[in-house]
């Protein structure tokens, strides 16, 4: 193979066009697998975060229930159980004239609710790179195989040859951008598909905690579903 084409031909005989579009796909693949990689470890953690928290109801008090979720920082499970009893005991603090206008099962949703979407929203983080990169970089490397075609017939027409051996080699340079942009998208496209499964898993789970978190404060037991219905006691701290 003529050692004149390849890649390296494309970046040294490209002009400034060409390496701005090869550097903007670059980075953008590399912001991807960063993406990528920080979120699935994340999922990873939140996974089994939510499998303590089967633990969490296996405790005689609120107390050892929370140090068996763990201390680490960012566990939505801890901050959730820490939300609903901050928010059980300013509803019985509260002064009487305030308290009869308050119902206790509405106010502990809503707290739960609050920690939820903001567990969600920094879920969710990172997500907008990965389909802008999935959505844009097919363009990017098209643009730069049209930009590369141009100046490839170009040059071919000043130099007056139009034999196929001399069209071939360039304008299969410049389609090499086209495959760069795919190479670029794939990743970012299956990855943002493949967190977004794992995201709803782990929304499935806290929102399941927070059901019983929410019979736990207000009746002082967890509901199981069951042929019969159960309450699970956990005596409060």
């Amino acid at each position: 193979m003529d050692s004149h084409f390849g890649l390296m031909n494309v970046w040294n005989q490209g002009d400034f066009v060409t390496r701005a579009v090869a550097l903007l796909l670059i980075g953008m693949s590399l912001a991807s697998w960063i993406v990528i990689l920080i979120k699935a470890l994340d999922i990873i953690r939140y996974k089994r975060l939510a499998k303590r928290s089967q633990d969490f109801w296996h405790s005689e008090d609120f107390a050892t229930a929370l140090n068996k979720l763990g201390n680490e920082g960012g566990n939505p499970f801890r901050a959730l159980a820490l939300e609903g009893r901050e928010a059980a005991a300013h509803h019985r603090n509260t002064k009487a004239h305030l308290h009869d206008a308050l119902d206790v099962s509405d106010w502990i949703t809503r707290a739960l609710r609050n920690g939820i979407d903001e567990f969600t929203a920094r879920l969710q983080t990172g997500l907008a790179i990965l389909a802008s990169v999935g959505s844009t970089a097919p363009f990017i490397g098209l643009f730069g195989t049209v930009w590369g075609i141009y100046h490839a017939l170009m040059s071919i027409g000043s130099a007056g040859q139009a034999t196929i051996d001399k069209v071939a080699g360039p304008i299969g340079e410049a389609l090499i951008m086209t495959a760069l942009g795919l190479a670029v998208a794939i990743p970012a496209v299956l990855g943002y598909n493949a967190l977004v499964r794992g995201n709803k898993f782990v929304l499935t789970k806290l929102n399941s905690f927070a059901h019983d978190l929410h019979a736990y404060f207000v009746t002082g037991a967890r509901v199981q579903s069951g042929v019969e219905a159960t309450v699970v006691p956990l005596k409060k701290s």
